[in-house]
């Protein structure tokens, strides 16, 4: 891969980073921790999965414990499955200590009784993306064929326990040295080492005491200082849509678009967005009612598809981010297929002149997917949202 290559992937997964580590903030990554038990039980799921053991002390005492692993989603990417921890394993565990639970961990490796071992972001299968021999580039108009399941590139950390550094695709990791940052890239808020990782309370620091990261309206300030990005007040910790532009790559979930002459249809597999481009209409109605999927309109222009979306309710655009958005938001995407690598890139750009000032714009990249689409994909956040900090 040519260097700028790597610079542009390397730029795109730091603009996405705190997407994949909502939850880096709850632990202790600076401090290493040891457990050795047996396996209760293990639950993937989405954001994160969970590895529940018995661990017994010196004294003879069980303790319950639970590990937090990647979500199911990026977890069955990389070649993980449910059968890897039967109930009754015995496992040794490295990782850090969660900041308000005293029996949580954060898994940085597991090493399991036959020797073997793996890393939280460890790559036990090689991604497989299949183009179908018969697959047409072009409808019956001559439209770009661009339906079929869609998968963001997985980002895993430097650090291959996930404990430092950031966060950069596959193709750019094994490029590296694993745990050397590339030149001129910071390591993730939170992360070992960071300045967050030594705040009073990182968790706080992470999602309410940064400033937001665009300028606000007075309005859009208000709004934000409002929300609690730590708390159930953040979506993401709902299990809830976020919006069109987030929820397209989060998780690196499959995501499914239906194509015919007249309409696209685009099925995230994140929390169940489903958006329908219509590409005969050349304007929105007046009575739009709100969505997080929004009311949308496309047209073809040079193989580009461009679709303008209006009619959000007022949310939140980037809650790592700390910016809002109102019911003013208005979103336009570009669609371009490389028939060449069957990547399929999106441009964008989000205006909200209530909340925001200037233009919120970013890019994307998604892929034919290394596993089918299945729907949304199951979500429950079992991080705790209120337990209040040690005093």
């Amino acid at each position: 891969m040519h260097k700028t290559n790597l610079a542009a992937l390397i730029s795109i997964a730091i603009a996405g980073a705190a997407h994949a580590h909502h939850g880096i903030a709850n632990f202790d990554l600076n401090t290493d921790i040891e457990l050795a038990g047996v396996v209760t039980e293990v639950d993937f799921m989405n954001p994160h999965s969970w590895l529940y053991l018995d661990v017994t002390a010196e004294d003879g005492t069980v303790t319950a414990w639970r590990c937090e692993l990647r979500g199911s989603t990026v977890l069955r990417r990389s070649g993980w499955s449910e059968d890897m921890f039967p109930a009754g394993l015995g496992i040794r565990i490295t990782g850090s200590p969660d900041r308000r639970d005293p029996t949580t961990c954060y898994l940085g490796t597991a090493f399991f009784p036959d020797g073997r071992s793996v890393d939280r972001y460890g790559q036990l299968t090689e991604p497989v993306r299949e183009v179908p021999a018969d697959r047409q580039l072009r409808l019956a108009n001559g439209d770009p064929n661009i339906a079929g399941d869609w998968a963001a590139e997985q980002l895993v950390m430097t650090d291959p326990r996930g404990q430092s550094g950031t966060l950069v695709p596959i193709s750019v990791a094994e490029q590296l040295e694993p745990g050397v940052l590339p030149a001129g890239v910071t390591a993730f808020p939170g992360a070992r080492g960071t300045d967050i990782s030594f705040a009073d309370d990182p968790v706080e620091a992470f999602w309410n005491e940064r400033p937001s990261a665009m300028p606000l309206t007075e309005a859009g300030a208000a709004a934000i200082a409002e929300f609690d990005g730590s708390s159930t007040d953040n979506p993401r910790l709902r299990c809830e849509p976020t919006n069109v532009l987030f929820d397209w790559t989060f998780e690196a979930d499959v995501n499914r678009i239906v194509q015919s002459q007249t309409e696209i249809r685009i099925l995230y597999g994140s929390m169940g967005i489903e958006r329908v481009i219509n590409l005969e209409a050349t304007g929105h109605p007046a009575d739009i009612e709100p969505s997080v999927a929004g009311h949308s309109i496309g047209r073809w222009e040079d193989d580009v598809l461009i679709v303008d979306t209006v009619g959000f309710p007022p949310g939140i655009l980037s809650a790592d981010g700390r910016i809002p958005h109102s019911d003013e938001l208005h979103v336009v995407e570009r669609f371009s297929l490389d028939t060449g690598t069957m990547a399929l890139s999106r441009d964008y750009v989000a205006t909200d002149p209530l909340y925001v000032v200037g233009e919120f714009a970013g890019n994307d990249v998604v892929l034919i997917s290394d596993l089918p689409y299945t729907g949304t994909t199951e979500c429950e956040d079992r991080t705790y949202v209120d337990t209040p900090a040690p005093q």
